[in-house]
């Protein structure tokens, strides 16, 4: 009997990169008739991914996940040597045992992956662009739900934006500067245009559909009344990383900003009548691929 062929996915950064390593290896095993099988420790037991707060977060999707065994998992430093070694390697086989998603001058962009391997394919990389899994959208909107369990029924926010054409805004803050100040004025110059961009989107939708009401979210609120201090605009603070993911589910329309978390609330919703905006400012791509943005998404 033929021996099972896995599909091991290591799974790393935060949420919106963690669904595209997930996606990408849904399809993967999928074209590869191959089981699926994700590492939810590898890409996080280093001290700078603590520092960061990063952890795994698919769990608070109500979907069945296949954790790969320890034999699998390269998480620790010692483990880690080896997988270095593994990796420079492979470079000499003809049958894989890696498929990374490599970059050059720091982008990547769309490639099909046809890579023989054994039994066993260990995949790196972000993979960030539907081109990996488009096909399977339907299916990632009907499975990839927050888990019922974890949703605030009592939310404030679950009726308003049901009640009105709510348009999603997601600034992201402090994106050069998170873990120091080195980068500060680079992060105030990125907040600055996409600012700029989230008022050129907002005068698209108020002459597109009726009577809009813009809702943000960021991980910081700091000064943002400064710029939008109007009936217009609704704050959504306070919420945990799932019941936001859950409320941009209820979201009927998206100004979607530099930010893979927001790429996928507006990617995954499934208003019929939804319109979604994306930054034509190539500075405001926060990820490393070109293909990042769907083509049929406004570039405002």
């Amino acid at each position: 009997m033929p021996s099972e062929k896995k599909i091991i996915v290591r799974i790393a950064e935060g949420l919106g990169n963690q669904l595209f390593m997930y996606a990408n290896g849904l399809a993967l095993s999928k074209k590869n008739q191959a089981s699926l099988y994700i590492d939810n420790e590898s890409g996080f037991f280093k001290k700078k991914n603590k520092l960061r707060l990063r952890k795994y977060y698919l769990d608070i999707f109500s979907i069945n996940i296949n954790i790969c065994n320890s034999i699998d998992k390269f998480n620790s430093y010692p483990k880690d040597i080896i997988r270095k070694i593994l990796k420079k390697l492979d470079f000499f086989k003809s049958n894989k045992l890696f498929l990374i998603d490599k970059t050059i001058n720091g982008k990547s962009s769309y490639k099909v992956q046809n890579r023989p391997f054994n039994d066993k394919l260990y995949v790196e990389g972000h993979f960030e662009t539907e081109n990996y899994f488009d096909y399977l959208k339907s299916h990632l909107q009907s499975t990839l739900l927050i888990d019922e369990a974890l949703i605030d029924k009592n939310n404030k926010f679950v009726k308003l934006l049901k009640s009105c054409n709510s348009v999603s805004i997601h600034i992201r803050r402090h994106r050069f500067s998170e873990e120091n100040n080195i980068n500060k004025k680079k992060s105030d110059e990125f907040t600055k245009k996409i600012i700029e961009y989230i008022f050129r989107s907002v005068d698209y939708f108020k002459n597109k559909i009726d009577n809009p009401k813009f809702f943000i979210w960021s991980n910081d609120f700091k000064d943002l009344n400064e710029y939008f201090d109007n009936k217009d605009f609704t704050f959504i603070k306070d919420n945990d990383i799932a019941n936001d993911f859950y409320l941009f589910s209820l979201s009927k329309h998206f100004i979607v900003g530099a930010s893979t978390f927001h790429w996928w609330g507006a990617w995954l919703n499934r208003n019929p009548g939804k319109i979604c905006t994306r930054p034509k400012d190539e500075i405001l791509n926060p990820s490393n691929n070109r293909d990042f943005w769907p083509i049929y998404w406004e570039k405002i």
